[in-house]
């Protein structure tokens, strides 16, 4: 697989800045910013807009990130507009078990935590929250292995991700989905800091729900995202019922003619007035890039760039989870306090312009492709000059 080379053309990023920052928010590319403005206009003429345009671009969102996510059923996706929504479905379906538990891991974002917290409280279930370890050589091991073992036949769902929001700590999903499956558990993955960046396929994994938010890495507008609902899902009941989530619903001489029947699979689970016209081209346009570079090649990418610079980072006292255990586009720091000079960093950080976000005793590093070598040094010489 040839190297993909820096792609920082494709975006509008001021000269002297050094955005390490993608897992807070990716900046557009110039031909998303593009196709949100073009989109805002089309509500100018709106009566150029037809019937089909209301959901041809929506199913092909849907399809382009079904290939993305490696998928055989385009239907199985759902626009929504966060997180939280695309959760809300799942937790009004979940089979819940008598004297049930659920597993979380400590820490984690909170869309996908508050929602599970009241299904506990509505239903008496206990919550697992399961922690890393301390040992700082040893968390990957240790989170991998207390969120299997906290598995057993009263779990009733694990919500977890694919890479820890705060430190890229990788969780091994293969072997999560394996305990699930014998448990009769389900799977519901927020994939908002991985899907885009780091390859993941659903025919393998296999969750009950994938859901992201696509202002991230998958480089798209804020207030859009993406569900995926697996077959456990196929008849639940929606959070709304939007009169475009019916069969039929393209037929607008027809719409009183009102429908038992929603459309297939994660149809019923879209969110009104889904037809956006400008965030969904936008998020089309993310998509098709996404996938000419393919998220092997954006993996690839930010694991070869940071390589060097944290074996140099590593040499200053700066401690970093072996490879194999994060993922290379969101590493968390860890930056002692004996040895370091935790403010002057953050005021040195500010003066080179070098964007990171600080979690707790980590600094969260999130490159992109549109990141070069000069970012990464400028990041390792404003460490170096906060040693003490």
């Amino acid at each position: 697989m040839a190297t993909l080379p820096c792609q920082k053309s494709l975006f509008d990023l001021d000269e002297g800045v050094h955005y390490l920052n993608a897992a807070y928010m990716t900046p557009n590319l110039k031909s998303v910013t593009a196709a949100g403005i073009a989109g805002v206009k089309r509500k100018a003429k709106p009566y150029l807009l037809s019937p089909e345009d209301f959901f041809s671009d929506v199913d092909e969102v849907r399809k382009l990130y079904a290939t993305l996510i490696e998928t055989d059923n385009w239907q199985r996706i759902a626009l929504i507009p966060s997180v939280s929504y695309g959760l809300a479905p799942v937790i009004k379906n979940v089979p819940v078990k008598s004297k049930g538990n659920l597993v979380l891991l400590s820490e984690q974002f909170p869309s996908n935590v508050y929602a599970w917290h009241r299904l506990a409280r509505e239903y008496d279930l206990q919550i697992r929250t399961v922690q890393p370890g301390q040992d700082l050589f040893s968390r990957y091991e240790a989170l991998n292995n207390a969120v299997i073992n906290a598995i057993d036949d009263q779990t009733v769902a694990v919500a977890c991700a694919p890479v820890h929001w705060a430190h890229g700590l990788k969780l091994d999903l293969d072997a999560i989905r394996a305990k699930t499956l014998r448990h009769n558990a389900w799977l519901v993955i927020d994939g908002t800091q991985a899907i885009g960046a780091l390859p993941f396929s659903i025919n393998r994994i296999q969750p009950d729900a994938l859901i992201i938010g696509a202002y991230k890495w998958l480089l798209g507008p804020y207030s859009l995202g993406l569900a995926y609902y697996g077959p456990a899902m196929d008849q639940g009941i929606p959070v709304e019922e939007g009169w475009m989530n019916r069969k039929n619903s393209e037929i607008f001489e027809r719409l009183v003619d009102y429908q038992p029947e929603y459309r297939p699979y994660a149809g019923r689970y879209q969110v009104g007035e889904v037809s956006n016209f400008a965030l969904v081209p936008m998020l089309k346009a993310a998509l098709l890039q996404l996938l000419d570079w393919g998220v092997y090649s954006v993996q690839q990418y930010c694991q070869t760039l940071i390589r060097n610079p944290y074996r140099e980072l590593e040499e200053l006292g700066v401690i970093i989870e072996p490879e194999a255990s994060r993922a290379g586009h969101l590493t968390g720091l860890f930056i002692p306090e004996n040895g370091f000079d935790r403010a002057k960093l953050t005021a040195v950080l500010r003066q080179r312009q070098v964007y990171v976000s600080n979690r707790g005793s980590f600094v969260r590093v999130a490159p992109h492709v549109y990141n070069t070598p000069e970012d990464l040094d400028q990041l390792v010489a404003s460490i170096r000059e906060a040693r003490t």
